[in-house]
């Protein structure tokens, strides 16, 4: 299961940091990811990273702004957005794919979903 949390109304420019903690399972054996999805439009890609978090993926239109992280410790992975725009408003999901070695852009390799949280960037 997957929870995530941190979103929120923020001026372009401005940061947030987003949270997804994962509960059940062994976390440090998931790849996971973030994706988002604005009003009217397909799910997207944010990034991605490797169970261990020794490898990372973004998307261009984030590339540079936004940092990818994880606590396996913590069974958390975590979204710095820094430089927000407006465009980057939209609901921001976590992703998990169990007992894999690497991340992926692709939807469709993970299973697990969280339930997401709204990042609204104003301009």
């Amino acid at each position: 299961q997957l929870q995530a949390s941190g979103g929120g109304l923020v001026q372009a420019g401005g940061s947030l940091r987003l949270s997804c903690a994962a509960s059940g399972g062994t976390f440090s054996r998931y790849a996971m990811g973030w994706f988002r999805q604005a009003p009217g439009k397909e799910r997207e890609y944010v990034a991605g990273i490797s169970p261990s978090g020794g490898n990372t993926g973004y998307d261009d239109s984030v590339k540079g702004r936004f940092t990818i992280s994880r606590a396996n410790a913590k069974n958390t992975v975590y979204l710095q957005m820094d430089s927000l725009k407006p465009e980057d408003t939209a609901v921001y999901y976590c992703a998990a794919s169990q007992n894999v070695a690497y991340y992926s852009g692709n939807i469709n390799y993970y299973k697990s979903w969280g339930q997401g949280t709204e990042v609204t960037v104003s301009s």
